[in-house]
């Protein structure tokens, strides 16, 4: 379980196995840019759970990572305050077997986070609790 706390102005910090996630909103949103906004952390978990997918498919097959990187690219809707694509590429090294190409971007797409929200969008339920409860 996350404790969700409020260490100040805007920011919002998630605790969780021992860990602290700081977020805050940026200066142009009244916050104090302590941390990134929750939003990219969003963004930054699919890109960093594909990276985990393509790293380990190269280690899994001795491939040099050397060089190996994401980038992730989020596009916005044109009419509508929403993404309508989220661009991800892998940028491969120097020497990347060219017949592993379409192997890494499908082991990529395995990512646990984009398949939870693409193919097990799980149920969002929001619930007060009294004091004392």
């Amino acid at each position: 379980m996350m404790e969700i706390r409020f260490p100040g102005g805007l920011a919002v910090a998630a605790e969780h196995k021992g860990h602290t996630i700081l977020t805050d909103q940026p200066t142009r949103a009244g916050g104090d840019d302590r941390g990134p906004a929750p939003f990219d952390l969003f963004l930054a978990s699919i890109g960093t759970c594909a990276g985990f997918y393509a790293l380990a498919f190269c280690k899994q097959r001795g491939i040099d990572t050397t060089g190996l990187k994401l980038t992730l690219e989020p596009v916005r809707h044109p009419e509508e305050p929403r993404l309508s694509q989220i661009k991800l590429r892998i940028h491969l090294p120097e020497g990347f077997p060219e017949k592993y190409q379409s192997a890494i971007v499908r082991a990529a797409d395995q990512c646990a986070v984009k398949r939870h929200i693409v193919d097990h969008p799980p149920e969002l339920v929001t619930e007060s609790v009294a004091p004392g409860a």
